[in-house]
This record gives C-alpha cells, sequence and structure tokens, in this order.
C-alpha cells in the first residue's frame, strides 16, 4: 500500500512537461457528474487552448447507440487538487458532432442569458449555499446516526464540534482546502441543523462564473467521499420527519442593488419573483416539494413570500441591506440538487430581462 501512496502522489513535474486534465460533464441525469482523463504535451493557463474530445453519450443516457458521439467544449479550468503539479480539472458542456448543444447542456442558454449587454452592465453577483448530506455507504443512512434508529432531536448539531454531534468533519476540510487550492472561490463551510448533513458557500462569483465553480466544487466532493468510502446526496429530503431538508440558497445583487437606492432595485426584482414563482419552482430541483413544507426553515412550496431576516420565507433580504438601503437578497427557495447553470441564469433573466404583460 505504501507503494501505490507513492505512486498516486508521484510529482510528474519532475520527469515530464506532459500534464494530465480531467475533462468533466454533467451527465444525462442532469445532476450525474462524469470525468475522464487525457495527456497533454505541456502546461495549459486557459480552456481555448485545449482541444475538444468526444465520449460515448449512449452510456451516459445522452445519445443513443447507433450515433453515440457527444463533444466536450472546456469552458473553464482549474487546478487539479488530486495530482496537483501542472495537472488541471477541466469544465466542459456538450454538443452534437454538428455542433449543437445537446438537450442536457444546461449551461449553453445560461451563457447566452449572462452574455446579454443587460445583465453584463449589471454585474451580477451570486453566492451558492450548497448543503447536502453524508450517508453511510453500505446502508444509506447518515453519517454518524445508529445503524436502523434515530440519533436525538435536531438543537444540538448546527455548526457543533465534538464527536457525540459532528459528524465527517474528515471529509468536510479536505473538501474546503481542495477547492481553495483549485481555485474555487469557496468561502466558509458549516454544520448544519440536521446530523450528518453540511453546508459549503461559493462565491460572491459573477455570473455564470459561480456555475462552473459550484458544479467542480460538487466534483471534488465526490471524489473525496468516493476516497473516504461514504456516499454523498444531494436528496433536499433525505430523512423524512422531523429533520431539516436539503437547499441551496442562492444569494443575488446587481451593480444597481449594491448602489444607493439599491433597496428599491431589490423590492423591484422581488415583486418580479413573485409573478414567475411557479415557473422558477419548477425548475429549482427534484423532489423539493418534500423540502419545501413550511416547516424546518422554509416557504411553503405553493405560496411565494419575502421578509427581513425571516428564514420561513421564499426570498430573505439581511437586516443590513435593509438598514444600509443597499445590498442582497437570498432565495431560499433552491434544492440541494438544483442545477446552477438554471437557477443563477432563471434569476438573472426575471429580474433583469423579463417584462411583466
Amino acid at each position: 500500500m505504501s507503494l501505490l501512496a507513492d505512486l498516486i502522489n508521484l510529482n510528474l513535474s519532475d520527469f515530464t512537461e506532459k500534464i494530465i486534465a480531467e475533462y468533466i460533464w454533467i451527465g444525462g441525469t442532469g445532476l450525474d457528474l462524469r470525468s475522464k482523463a487525457k495527456t497533454l504535451p505541456g502546461p495549459v493557463t486557459d480552456p481555448s487552448q485545449l482541444p475538444k474530445w468526444n465520449y460515448d453519450g449512449s452510456s451516459t443516457d445522452q445519445a443513443i447507440g447507433e450515433d453515440s458521439e457527444v463533444i466536450l467544449y472546456p469552458q473553464a479550468i482549474y487546478k487539479d487538487p488530486f495530482r496537483k503539479g501542472q495537472n488541471i480539472l477541466v469544465m466542459c458542456d456538450c454538443y452534437t458532432p454538428t455542433g449543437k448543444p445537446i438537450p442536457s447542456n444546461k449551461r449553453y442558454n445560461a451563457e447566452k442569458i449572462f452574455s446579454h449587454p443587460d445583465v453584463v452592465a449589471e454585474e451580477p453577483w451570486y453566492g451558492i449555499e450548497q448543503e447536502y448530506t453524508l450517508l453511510q455507504n453500505d446502508i444509506r443512512w447518515p453519517l454518524g446516526w445508529p445503524v436502523g434508529g434515530f440519533p436525538g432531536p435536531q438543537g444540538p448539531y448546527y455548526c457543533s464540534v465534538g464527536a457525540d454531534k459532528s459528524f465527517g468533519r474528515d471529509i468536510v476540510d479536505s473538501h474546503y482546502k481542495a477547492c481553495l487550492y483549485a481555485g474555487i472561490n469557496i468561502s466558509g463551510i458549516n454544520g448544519e441543523v440536521m446530523p450528518g448533513q453540511w453546508e459549503f458557500q461559493v462565491g460572491p462569483a459573477v455570473g455564470i462564473t459561480v456555475a462552473d465553480q459550484l458544479w467542480i466544487a460538487r466534483y471534488i466532493l465526490e471524489r473525496i467521499t468516493e476516497i473516504a468510502g461514504v456516499v454523498l446526496s444531494l436528496d433536499p429530503k433525505p430523512i423524512q420527519g422531523d429533520w431539516n431538508g436539503a437547499g441551496a440558497h442562492t444569494n443575488y445583487s446587481t451593480k444597481s442593488m449594491r448602489g444607493n437606492g439599491g433597496y428599491e432595485i431589490i423590492k423591484r426584482a422581488i415583486e418580479k419573483l413573485s409573478l414567475r414563482h411557479k415557473e422558477h419552482i419548477s425548475c429549482y430541483g427534484e423532489g423539493n416539494e418534500s423540502r419545501l413544507s413550511g416547516r424546518h426553515e422554509t416557504a411553503d412550496i405553493n405560496n411565494f413570500s419575502w421578509g427581513v431576516a425571516d428564514r420561513g420565507v421564499s426570498i430573505r433580504v439581511g437586516r443590513e441591506t435593509k438598514k444600509d438601503g443597499k445590498g442582497y437578497f437570498e432565495d431560499r427557495r433552491p434544492a440541494s440538487n438544483m442545477d446552477p447553470y438554471i437557477v443563477t441564469s432563471m434569476i438573472a433573466e426575471t429580474t433583469l430581462l423579463w417584462k411583466p404583460s
């Protein structure tokens, strides 16, 4: 095993100029991450320097066997925290051989929205709070929970310390440092209300960048849990009953919201969001109806609401934002399994481009 560890930790830059690029893409479910590695002749500093690649889309539910080739377009690069050195992780999106985005490619439409001049001018900032649950591999039950049983009720676990309250911190800290190494703007982590559940935050980041970074952060977390023999769950309600669900609260501001008089801009944006509540909910993650119950710090899925410092509403505005008359707001509706390309671009589209009739 020591030889295996030595080989895994081998620093290729001592022996060759070649590097390894791990091409990463989203599979047919819209949530499953796939990747494969490619040797390149030397270091790369921009995705435009990378070649396109292809894969068998019939094995990922993204193409039929008779016409299975799907093309990977490199879109963003990050340092590889697993191979280290000059090796990289590459976030890709997926196209047909004729250059058309495949149906599961949600980045394409997001990029169109974020490239619109009215959106570019407003420099939309995002911060996404990604909640997730760690499960025991053999029984698919939360980490730290007794087999076939339940821990004590919620209360002592949020931001807790101690072997009887905090489960999986080594995984969480490893992920935190790996994201910083990769160049992801991860801004913090914390233990969540339900034991075995954690959160990390990505942002602030502008436009589509935050979605690229969140997907790479998810990929890194999947790799770390793979090493640890633990299962990562993004189920928005992994345990039924009196237990908190898992969300992906999305914090948002524009240049106008961050400037003087921004609070009025925020209120107008919230009004627009209220008018498209059903459309947003339909795109905010699978199984969200189990989480958005009106309990456990959520609003009811059927009713739009907003308030200041209220965690039981659809949109929360911070006290400082109201006091300062400018700032940001938090959309608390997205589920933990949401697609950040869809959610972030939809918020921008509704608040900056959509004109109510």
